[in-house]
């Protein structure tokens, strides 16, 4: 027998169910107005807490977590039947199935929310790429103040924008995945927080390594946190203790793929006792009668090939060092298509794929995929809370879900400033518009600037003197400048060979010759490459993607060869430059460690999204290379020197913080 069709000999015996059916709460709210007679009731039985409504909420894990630190959570919104269900029965209030793109329950949400006074918002709306055209006209709103048209279906992160627009609670909450803020522009982000300050809020916003605050597995989050009369929010402080994989899930009986206990939903493990200090909370809740059961600890079932296949596997094995007959997929492909999670360590993130692929997810000991419940613990969902529908959709639920123990850290936090009523500081607005002020008046004398080519206009002037001339010695370098602003284009660049020899040698930089000449090569024959609203480094011999991504930011709009004026983007430049300014600004080391994390949204911040955004950024870049530089920055002529952090005033004015000590 082939290995192929030793592949299709085995087979699966397909398991469905249990489906499981929950109640609604005792509190459950069907309407507005039973809503309103709960609110009031809360109100005067339990006055001191806060009220949280959750859009986008899902099982509810960022609501559980909301309850556990004070909060009451009585409004919440999902479009996907289950995750309803699951939150009605676990809230009291109001849960309904509804499509946030609708103007309409835009409108409704907001009401709801102002009406009954609520004072948090949350929420994780999902973000949907869109096009560069659609992306100029949220600019164009962002920086005028303009509310979304009525008609208009909007992106779910417009929606819930829209709602805090409309309603104007204390505060917000929003978490979403890394990748809505970590692209080259970070637009989504920037133009939630220029917006959100627009509107009187102070704002925070940061990527979490959920682990950090008591998660047992990788898994990295955006939160963005909102607060009301510019009121300083402070980020929660670090668990004291790393769980790993058995610490959470280390003491549940074993269970083979595929096995079903009698009684169908109601059916459950047997259950001896928690070990570690995680386990007791994850069971703390959990009613008397049913102390010695476990619910949904229910898998797939297991192919005998795979099954084999896991034998094979510890935590450090690959999918493409198993032996032949035990693949399925190609392996230059799927490199990791199987995983067994390391008991020692954290799990990998547990993600709404589980619903369809549980191979990454391999029991540490046991030659199977993870169970619901497992898979519940490893988000910090304890054993008691239960999730409708039929196992795919509990799996699809866990893996949507926000951790319940790091929403009850942010929680708290959020709790702490409303009750504290500190000011924030320095807003983005500020910054931004600050360091546009100081760059305005800098550039109106182009013999001051130490990157003169920010001020060019001309996409290739930019590109050579960026390529030439950073870091170069100061009086050399503008000598070379005013000989760079001949060279007109990439043609008359060719032509002057000579001249670009002697440009490098009078900076000290020969072997950027053959670079500038193959450069201007490419381009001349490609005369749409450097008018587009973009430049593209990909592709490009000799380009690196700073560089072209400071032509994109220099010049602000193209001519293209249609005679069409396009605008280019704003990327967000994480050069070591602008990083160590940010870095200093902010007293956060981003230009030594997740210089694309950290240090993008360190950046991002200063510069905003608003209309001071693009030459508050070319600030930044004139202000590392003149002001805040390396040895010896002149701290006494920085525009942000009264908010910097990172010094007291009298030490910046001495000009002593940043001096390297004697060799």
């Amino acid at each position: 027998m082939t290995v192929s069709e030793r592949r299709q000999a085995y087979g699966v015996r397909l398991v469905r169910g249990p489906f499981v059916k929950l109640d609604a709460h005792k509190d459950h709210c069907s309407t507005a107005d039973e809503l309103a007679e709960l609110v009031t009731r809360l109100r005067t039985t339990e006055p001191a807490r806060p009220l949280a409504a959750d859009l986008f909420s899902g099982a509810g894990g960022l609501s559980l977590g909301l309850e556990a630190a004070g909060f009451k959570v009585v409004l919440s919104v999902d479009h996907f039947a289950e995750a309803v269900e699951t939150h009605a029965h676990h809230f009291g209030g109001l849960s309904v199935d509804w499509d946030m793109s609708s103007p309409e329950r835009v409108e409704e949400v907001a009401r709801l929310i102002r009406d009954n006074g609520i004072e948090l918002l949350a929420g994780g709306p999902p973000c949907q790429p869109f096009s560069k055209a659609g992306r100029y006209m949220i600019r164009h709103r962002v920086h005028h103040g303009l509310r979304d048209p009525h008609d208009e279906r909007r992106d779910l992160w417009r929606s819930f924008l829209e709602v805090v627009q409309l309603a104007r609670p204390r505060a917000v909450l929003m978490e979403n995945v890394p990748d809505m803020a970590l692209d080259k522009e970070m637009f989504i982000l920037r133009a939630m927080v220029e917006e959100l300050e627009q509107l009187g809020y102070s704002v925070e916003e940061r990527v979490v390594d959920t682990w950090r605050y008591g998660v047992p597995q990788f898994r990295q989050r955006l939160i963005l946190v909102a607060v009301e009369n510019g009121r300083r929010f402070t980020w929660p402080a670090e668990a004291a203790e790393r769980v790993s994989v058995w610490n959470a899930i280390g003491e549940m009986p074993e269970v083979e793929g595929g096995w079903r206990p009698a009684g169908g939903a109601e059916g459950w493990t047997e259950y001896t006792e928690p070990v570690t200090a995680f386990q007791r909370r994850m069971r703390d809740g959990v009613p008397e009668a049913d102390r010695n059961k476990l619910f949904d600890h229910i898998t797939r079932p297991v192919r005998e090939d795979d099954a084999l296949a896991f034998e094979l596997m510890d935590a450090k094995t690959k999918y493409s060092e198993l032996p032949e007959e035990f693949k399925r997929y190609r392996d230059d492909i799927f490199d990791d298509k199987y995983k067994r999670l390391d008991e020692n360590d954290l799990s990998r993130t547990i993600t709404a794929h589980i619903a369809k692929d549980g191979y990454w997810y391999i029991h540490p000991r046991q030659n199977r995929t993870l169970t619901v419940r497992e898979a519940a613990r490893l988000q910090t969902f304890p054993d008691w809370y239960r999730f409708a529908g039929p196992p795919s959709a509990a799996f699809r639920q866990i893996g949507n879900a926000v951790p319940p123990a790091l929403a009850q850290h942010l929680g708290g936090s959020i709790r702490e400033a409303l009750k504290a009523d500190v000011e924030q500081g320095r807003s983005t607005q500020w910054i931004a518009s600050t360091l546009s002020s100081w760059y305005a008046g800098r550039s109106k004398d182009k013999r001051r600037l130490a990157v003169p080519w920010l001020v060019s206009g001309n996409r290739w002037h930019a590109l050579c003197g960026d390529i030439l001339l950073d870091r170069a010695e100061p009086g050399p370098a503008k000598s070379v400048w005013w000989v760079i602003q001949t060279w007109d284009s990439p043609a008359t660049t060719l032509a002057k060979p000579e001249d670009v020899r002697s440009a490098c040698a009078h900076v000290k930089r020969e072997h950027r010759v053959s670079q500038i000449l193959k450069l201007a090569a490419w381009f001349r024959d490609r005369p749409g490459a450097l008018a587009q609203a973009d430049v593209e480094a990909s592709g490009v011999p000799g380009l690196a993607e700073s560089v072209a991504d400071l032509v994109t930011l220099v010049v602000d709009s193209v001519l293209t060869p249609d005679g069409e004026t396009v605008a280019s983007s704003e990327p967000v430049l994480v050069t070591k430059g602008v990083l160590r300014v940010a870095s200093r600004f902010t007293g956060d080391p981003v230009d030594r460690r997740n210089k694309l994390t950290d240090g993008r949204l360190a950046v991002a911040r200063m510069v905003g999204g608003g209309p001071n955004a693009r030459q508050a950024h070319l600030a930044l870049i004139e202000l590392a290379a003149s002001v805040c530089r390396p040895i010896d920055p002149r701290c006494s002529d920085c525009p942000l020197a009264s908010a910097c952090t990172s010094s007291n005033a009298e030490e910046q004015h001495a000009g002593h913080l940043f001096r390297l000590p004697p060799e």
